[in-house]
């Protein structure tokens, strides 16, 4: 018999849920996350966030949780990607770094006991953001995955991030410098289109309830080619796109 976990309780040996929202099994033990609901982090998980305060020799970011989670100097890459001690200097420099109102990608490193998360950029691949468009969805619709970086076939990269920040960007936008250095170069028209079509496609998988995922998000895409970008939220074409899009995500399933 199935284990009772957060979100559950028994009735007559029959297991109910007390929340609407996903099913997550871990062997016998079955949790339901509730779909609207503050993000709780987790060690490992990958997330988006904005910074909002420099102090010292730490800087405050806003992950969508309970509380601001916590950048260290320490937790960070220098720019370059150098491996020495943090000095006076570079605690100087923090606001050349990373500064009020940057988006930055990054992992959970550890939980502080009053919950807040501690975060760290020291991979390459994490690190400030550059051109690209932010999308707020549901955390309960981004599941946990080996990765959470994707270039798509469109031409575009997607950041899922497990706080429900999803980052569309130019598939060239490459993180350098440590994670402090941005393109600033004009993105082609074509390139926008691609993005804007995918924030759409987002939107609509978001707002019915559909997990969100590189394949996810391809077929959606795919599905939309045949509509302009901005007709495809309408009720009854969006209706269209997500029926194709469950279609060949069942198929693909088997």
């Amino acid at each position: 018999m199935a284990s009772t976990g957060h979100g559950t309780y028994t009735d007559d040996e029959h297991l109910v849920a007390s929340v609407a929202g996903v099913v997550e099994r871990v062997n016998r033990l079955i949790c339901v996350r509730p779909l609207n609901t503050r993000y709780n982090g987790e060690i490992g998980d990958v997330v988006i966030g904005r910074i909002t305060e420099v102090q010292q020799k730490r800087w405050k970011v806003d992950t969508e949780s309970r509380l601001d989670s916590v950048l260290l100097l320490s937790s960070v890459n220098l720019p370059g990607g150098e491996l020495r001690r943090r000095s006076a200097e570079d605690e100087l420099a923090m606001r050349d770094y990373l500064k009020e109102g940057d988006l930055i990608s990054a992992e959970v490193q550890s939980i502080f006991s009053d919950g807040a998360l501690s975060l760290h950029t020291r991979s390459l691949r994490y690190g400030k953001l550059g051109q690209g468009v932010l999308v707020k969805v549901s955390p309960s619709l981004i599941l946990r995955s080996k990765t959470h970086f994707h270039h798509l076939a469109s031409g575009a990269s997607i950041i899922l991030g497990n706080n429900g920040l999803v980052w569309l960007q130019p598939a060239n936008s490459a993180v350098e410098a440590g994670g402090f250095v941005t393109d600033l170069e004009p993105v082609p028209i074509s390139e926008r289109e691609v993005i804007s079509r995918l924030r759409n496609c987002v939107i609509i998988l978001a707002h019915h309830r559909l997990a969100l995922s590189d394949t996810s998000v391809t077929y959606c895409y795919e599905a939309s080619m045949a509509h302009e970008i901005k007709d495809i939220t309408k009720p009854e074409i969006s209706e269209e796109i997500l029926l194709e899009t469950r279609q060949r995500l069942l198929e693909q399933r088997g």
